[in-house]
């Protein structure tokens, strides 16, 4: 695995290093070590997905809150998304910024969400699945969010969201999150 620090504290990029013959690939797509190594801590926990029906779906920007915040790897198994990953931890150096990267069924990558950082995600394709690993396990009195459109953030989405949850929808800004 090539695993490439991003700009915001403790995120990272992971792309895989497969090793191919006629039958296809195998690669590596986490190490607990390698990413101890790296500095990133994840210990898995839970393993979900997130089927998502029509293009421009968007999901997001969700975080859980202390005392159990949730480090995540994120990757697309079928389809393409564009992820994204914001730093909403006060005093952190890199407050307030982003990171986006289309993970593809085709491109292997991965995005490490560092825990305290809001995570959300767009869909390029119809019928994409995203995949989690999570380190912590979903607490829904933890479960927050901040908006998709913060000015704040002022993240450059491929697109407007075609499909949005009432509950992202109402999410507030970054101010209102603390």
């Amino acid at each position: 695995m090539k695993i490439t620090p991003l700009k915001i504290q403790g995120a990272a990029l992971v792309e895989i290093e497969p090793l191919g013959d006629e039958r296809g690939f195998f690669a590596r797509n986490f190490c607990r070590q390698e990413f101890r190594d790296a500095g990133l801590k994840l210990d898995v926990t839970q393993s979900n997905l997130s089927h998502n029906v029509k293009k421009g779906t968007l999901r997001g920007m969700h975080f859980q809150a202390f005392p159990k915040p949730d480090p995540k790897l994120v990757s697309c198994i079928q389809g393409a998304i564009f992820d994204v990953v914001v730093d909403v931890r006060e005093g952190s150096d890199s407050y307030c910024q982003w990171f986006g990267v289309e993970l593809s069924a085709d491109n292997h990558k991965a995005l490490f969400v560092p825990p305290g950082c809001a995570h959300g995600f767009m869909t390029l394709t119809d019928d994409a699945l995203v995949h989690y690993l999570m380190g912590e396990a979903f607490v829904a009195d933890l479960a927050r969010g901040v908006r998709w459109d913060d000015p704040a953030f002022a993240i450059n989405w491929p697109m407007e969201p075609q499909v949005i949850s009432e509950r992202d929808a109402a999410f507030g800004n970054v101010e209102s999150a603390k």
